[in-house]
């Protein structure tokens, strides 16, 4: 399966009804991890958070 996005690609993270609370904004892809399933994998990071998360291709979108 490929990624869909790349290293520094500019994403917007939709978060599941059960993780954290996340930033809203833009993020950007900092690693592609391995997949998971039939979801492709990516490490990202906001600019208004101090960590990065780890997200899955289908919460994350372009405008």
């Amino acid at each position: 399966m490929k990624h869909k996005f790349l290293v520094g690609d500019t994403v917007y993270f939709t978060a599941s009804n059960v993780s954290r609370p996340a930033a809203s904004g833009a993020y950007e892809v900092i690693r592609l991890l391995p997949t998971e399933g039939d979801d492709c994998q990516y490490r990202i990071k906001s600019q208004t958070e101090a960590f990065e998360r780890v997200a899955k291709e289908s919460q994350l979108h372009t405008v």
